[in-house]
């Protein structure tokens, strides 16, 4: 499947996504969106990708919505556009594989929502983290609100949403935004490499990991350790677990088929 704002390749159980609109500083659109929602359906479904890699290269993350666009647009389509958004972010979220964020330069407004979806966030030295959209007479709308305050806490998500103030990297680190800063030359290697270790790892194990802690953020504890009990016993029943149980006993590195 070809795309107009989108790069694509896999290999080695790894899927690289790279936003590919350099004129626009990969400022999203609807047309961006949509692009990114049909190449995460493709990449859910494909059992050869084990984990994935979304960056914008090694100068620009994403600046953010397309403000001319946004600009002429009316509520309803400002409606539309938006829930693609939250759509596509749900799909990084809530896949089955793990998703790695590499980030270099902006990331800004729905860059930054993106980031946030994405399981893991490694930034390059130049990356620069906000929500500005305050400074529009908008607020965050892509998950902004929600994601960002689950991830580094109610005080450092409001000081960033009502400011509008961009952090560089080395703040992002210090709040939990991001889990990792290295520099520029660095971020594309470096995510690859942790990439092709998840994709090393169980499929079945990683999956019921990321809906145990997907499900951490929107029920209470009683009722989140009562799942993660349930899944845990259950993946008793799949071959990964006895093939990486016994490999250990065996001392020799485990293979995983996701059975």
């Amino acid at each position: 499947m070809g795309f107009k704002n989108l790069l694509y390749e896999k290999g080695d159980g790894v899927g690289i996504v790279t936003l590919n609109r350099p004129q626009a500083l990969n400022a999203t659109n609807l047309e961006v969106i949509e692009e990114l929602n049909l190449l995460f359906d493709e990449i859910v479904n494909d059992k050869e990708v084990r984990a994935v890699v979304v960056t914008g290269g090694t100068k620009v993350f994403a600046a953010g919505g397309d403000v001319k666009y946004m600009s002429e647009a009316s509520p309803i389509e400002m409606e539309d556009f938006i829930g693609k958004c939250h759509s596509i972010q749900d799909k990084v979220a809530f896949s089955d594989k793990p998703v790695i964020a590499a980030i270099a330069g902006m990331a800004l407004g729905g860059g930054c929502e993106l980031a946030l979806s994405c399981d893991i966030r490694i930034a390059a030295e130049t990356a620069k983290f906000g929500q500005p959209e305050i400074n529009l007479g908008i607020i965050p709308g892509a998950g902004g609100t929600q994601r960002l305050t689950r991830l580094v806490g109610p005080g450092w998500a409001r000081y960033l949403i009502m400011t509008g103030r961009v952090i560089n990297a080395n703040q992002a680190l210090n709040i939990g935004l991001i889990n990792e800063v290295v520099p520029v030359d660095e971020l594309i290697p470096r995510a690859k490499k942790l990439a092709a270790e998840l994709a090393a790892k169980s499929p079945v194990a990683m999956r019921m990991a990321k809906s145990c802690m997907n499900m951490a953020g929107n029920v209470d504890l009683p009722s989140g350790l009562l799942f993660e009990q349930k899944v845990w016993s259950f993946l008793f029943s799949s071959e990964d677990q006895k093939e990486g149980m016994n490999a250990f006993l065996e001392k020799r590195k485990p293979c995983f088929i996701g059975k």
